[in-house]
């Protein structure tokens, strides 16, 4: 009988630091499920590359914005599944979908705040309880915060206090969950080369320089500097790290 390949679910896995860790995790052996939000054909294509290095991978869309889709994300999860990896369940889930709003704390309207909100703290509070039945005993739970719960930059007022929310939530899925063996840890990116919040620190060459300049290894991250992190959660040799918040910053504001 053929082993069952380890699976992981990651969210936001189209492009940037979800695509990064799709990828990595699947260098590890896993199959991999990964959402996306609108961009399906780069879905797709990240999909395609799972594929390539020989394990089973497919797309579903999702907006972790919208927690009432989330019963029917659950049944297509459960389909798809079934479908393309002969299982019901997964084996680890990483709840990596976000965007990024600048907006001084004066002037963020409550609009903005609850769009971060639904996203960064309700959406993951609410899919990771949703998916829990499908989520095996002895699995674990990847949540995404940021270097900006733990120091101050202008403008992320409302995202850093979310991501702080992010981390005390880890550790309560890791208390509540650890009968089941299920392990919850937090990553805490610093500041990342991606298209978040506009490219800014991809595409600015100033703001870049200054970010690398207040950082220990004198420099900004890139996406490869994160997937093996999760990728890593995402195994067996990550057996009894729990409720921990890794900060994957390369030293920065230190």
């Amino acid at each position: 009988m053929t082993q069952q390949n380890k699976i992981a679910l990651v969210t936001g896995g189209s492009r940037g630091l979800g695509k990064n860790m799709a990828l990595k995790i699947a260098d590890k052996g896993l199959d991999v499920l990964l959402t996306y939000h609108s961009k399906k054909e780069e879905a797709e294509a990240v999909a395609e590359t799972i594929r390539s290095k020989g394990q089973k991978a497919a797309v579903l869309q999702l907006d972790t914005a919208n927690s009432t889709a989330f019963p029917a994300f659950v049944e297509q999860t459960q389909q798809e599944l079934k479908q393309h990896f002969g299982t019901g369940k997964i084996d680890y889930l990483v709840n990596n979908a976000g965007i990024g709003i600048n907006a001084p704390f004066v002037e963020t309207t409550e609009e903005q705040f609850d769009l971060l909100m639904n996203i960064h703290l309700k959406g993951v509070f609410f899919l990771t309880q949703q998916l829990l039945p499908m989520l095996n005993d002895g699995g674990g739970i990847i949540n995404v915060s940021s270097g900006l719960a733990r120091f101050a930059l202008p403008g992320y007022a409302a995202y850093g206090a979310l991501k702080a929310a992010v981390e005390t939530l880890t550790r309560y899925q890791a208390k509540e969950l650890g009968s089941r063996g299920i392990r919850s840890n937090v990553i805490a990116p610093g500041a990342i080369e991606t298209d978040f919040n506009g490219g800014a620190v991809r595409d600015n060459e100033q703001y870049n320089q200054i970010v690398a300049s207040f950082t220990a290894l004198g420099r900004v991250g890139l996406p490869d500097d994160i997937g093996g992190v999760v990728a890593f959660l995402c195994t067996d040799d990550a057996r009894w790290i729990n409720a921990q918040r890794i900060e994957v910053s390369g030293g920065q504001s230190i």
